[in-house]
Parts: C-alpha cells; sequence; structure tokens
C-alpha cells in the first residue's frame, strides 16, 4: 500500500533504484443516477479528501510508449500496450487512487482514493486511445451515519468490488469491508460493515485486504466476495485470502514469490483471477507483475499459484501500481486498464494505462 520512497527528486530516485536494483460492468441504475443527479458544487478544498460531491477538472498527458527506451516495443509479455495518460489536478484531493471499476465499455469508471473519496468520471478515447477524463466527481465515503468516514478514523479504502447495485469496499487500516447500495443515492449511499472471518479482523494493520472481486453468476464460486490481503501471510509465508459468503466460505492461500505482494485483482469471463502485484526494495528495485490464477482452484485450505503473464519495472512506464479492471471491446478484445496511486506525492505520478491480452 505504501512502498513510499524517500524525499529525493523522483528522478535521483529513478535512477538510484534501477542502479540498485469486470469485465465487470456499473450496474444500470448506478449509471442513471449519475445521469440524472443534481450537479454537485464546485468548490474548492484544502483537505486530500472530499468533505462534499464536488466537480472537478483532471487533465491528462498522454503516454506514447510503455518503454521509454525502445518507443516500437508494444508487446510485453501476454499483454500489448495500447494507451496510457498521466493524470493531474489543481483539486488537492485527487490522488491516491488504490482501484477502480468500469462499465462493460470501458468508459464510465468508480474509482476510490485510500483517504476515503469516491471519484467517478468517464473515459475519452479517439480510437482505441484513451485521450483524457470527462465528468469527474469527487465525493466523500459515507458511513452508517451518514458522516464521512475519515471522521471515524477510517482511512486506506483499499480496495472495491461490485455486485450489481452494491458495491463492497476494503479499509485496510481497520480491517473492515462495507457495502454501499448504489441504488439508494449513487455515491451519496451509506456504507454498513458487513461480517467477516475473525482471522481477516486479525490481518496486519498496515498489509490487509488490497483486493476485493465479487463471482458473478455462472462461474464456480458464484456469489462469493473474494478478499485477498497484501502481505497478510500464514505459517508457511504465502499471501492470505479469504472466501466469504457463496458456496465454500473459508481461507486460502497463494505462493508468495519474489517478495510480490498483492495490490489488486480482477476477474476474467474466463474464470481466470488476475491478481496485480508489486515490490519495493533498494536491493532489487521496484517491479509490478500480473499472474494468472484459475479461480476453479480457489477453495478453503487451498494454496493456489499461477504464472506470471506480465511484469515491468521502472525501466518502463509504471508508478505505485494499485488498481486493475478489465472489459471487452466490441471487437472481443480483452482490455486491462490500471491505475497508480500517487501516495499524494510530487514525486509520484497517477498514471492509467491500457493493454490488451494477446494470449
Amino acid at each position: 500500500m505504501r512502498n513510499e520512497p524517500p524525499h529525493l527528486s523522483r528522478r535521483n530516485f529513478l535512477k538510484s533504484t534501477a542502479a540498485g536494483l469486470s469485465a465487470m460492468a456499473l450496474p444500470d441504475i448506478a449509471r442513471a443516477q449519475l445521469a440524472t443527479q443534481a450537479p454537485p458544487k464546485t468548490i474548492p478544498s484544502d483537505e486530500f479528501s472530499a468533505a462534499v460531491p464536488v466537480s472537478i477538472e483532471v487533465n491528462a498527458r498522454p503516454i506514447p510508449s510503455f518503454e521509454p527506451r525502445d518507443r516500437a516495443q508494444v508487446r510485453f509479455g501476454s499483454l500489448e500496450y495500447r494507451s496510457g495518460l498521466v493524470l493531474t489536478s489543481r483539486f488537492p484531493g485527487f490522488g491516491g487512487l488504490s482501484g477502480l471499476r468500469l462499465d462493460a465499455k470501458g468508459e464510465r469508471f468508480i474509482s476510490i482514493s485510500d483517504k476515503g473519496s469516491w471519484f467517478t468520471g468517464r473515459i475519452r478515447y479517439q480510437g482505441r486511445e484513451m485521450t483524457g477524463l470527462d465528468d469527474v466527481e469527487a465525493a466523500p465515503l459515507l458511513g452508517p451515519d451518514g458522516k464521512p468516514i475519515i471522521a471515524r478514523g477510517w482511512y486506506d479504502s483499499e480496495s472495491i468490488a461490485l455486485d450489481g447495485s452494491l458495491v463492497y469496499i476494503g479499509l485496510e487500516r481497520v480491517n473492515q469491508v462495507l457495502r454501499f447500495d448504489f441504488s439508494k443515492g449513487f455515491t451519496r449511499s451509506r456504507g454498513e460493515v458487513i461480517p467477516v472471518p475473525p482471522a481477516l479482523r486479525k490481518l496486519p494493520r498496515n498489509k490487509g485486504i488490497e483486493a476485493l472481486v465479487m463471482v458473478p453468476k455462472g462461474l464456480p464460486l458464484a456469489g462469493t466476495l473474494v478478499a485477498l490481503s497484501e502481505r497478510g501471510l500464514d505459517a508457511n509465508g504465502n499471501l492470505i485470502g479469504f472466501l466469504i459468503g457463496g458456496p465454500s466460505p473459508g481461507e486460502f492461500s497463494i505462493r508468495r514469490s519474489k517478495n510480490f505482494d498483492i495490490s489488486d485483482a480482477v476477474l476474467l469471463p474466463s474464470g481466470e483471477l488476475l491478481v496485480l502485484e508489486r515490490k519495493f526494495s533498494w536491493v532489487s528495485g521496484v517491479g509490478i507483475r500480473i499472474r494468472s490464477i484459475p479461480l476453479r482452484s480457489l477453495a478453503p485450505g487451498a494454496v493456489v499459484d499461477g504464472a506470471a503473464i506480465f511484469d515491468a519495472d521502472l525501466g518502463h512506464e509504471i508508478d505505485n501500481m494499485e488498481g486493475i479492471d478489465a472489459h471487452i471491446t466490441p471487437e472481443g478484445d480483452t482490455v486491462l486498464t490500471l491505475v497508480s496511486d500517487d501516495n499524494f506525492s510530487m514525486l509520484q505520478r497517477t498514471l492509467l494505462l491500457q493493454f490488451t491480452v494477446v494470449e
């Protein structure tokens, strides 16, 4: 979640580390409410979280190549680079993006900041390339009492899953999961604390639930909320995961390797769970990878593993990548969208990257 470097210049940081080193659609009712609600107020803010719903402007600069050293290269493992954006905003609360979910077209999005804010809007395209964001709104995540969750000290909203009009948000700092019913006010709805396994509540305070995925009908474990910890480790040093609800609730593990920690996950219609991971150390550097794990292998007591289909380091256009989602284009391409958490640091960037799964 953190992975925050010392306060060097970003360029010096890159040099020193390099040297040492759903397809889930937003529910129709949510989109309808977004279109019909009264426009939010536009107000200044000096906080890192939205105090009230506010329309904001987000600027976008294109990233022409994922590999600056070889701009002709577009293939990276099993992925092909499509386009990318560097996102900035004068709104102080913009940043810290730790998860996102897209509609079936890959346009409308819901994202969360680890400072307890929603960000919603639309990705603008020209052909297959992203060109910017429109209709962006920030709003506070509200607790059961209707007040922003940060008033309770509930920060680190790190993970998001959709189930129709229901939106699940994982709070890493307090090891809780909130459920919002977007049919009751969209981002103005109140979060309800749901029951979670006792072992989830005991995860390390800063290494708790980092990824949530709801299994839809038609797939194994349908109706299960899959929760993955960032670095909650079992007795053998593997990453702890939970199957909440559904036909076979329980605890399982994902084999940990090369010091990678989990930052998010997405479930493809094929039944492949793609797990986004990252690592940081002064010895091995900064890196991200995506592993593909068969959903059918998840079961209480299981230790699962999967092959890496993508990896990248600071020689590529990456940052602290914390969110991943997928959608299918009209042409049948599976497109992965990744977003980074800039930790509200001037030394880091908010990146939005898209790749096509080619094999």
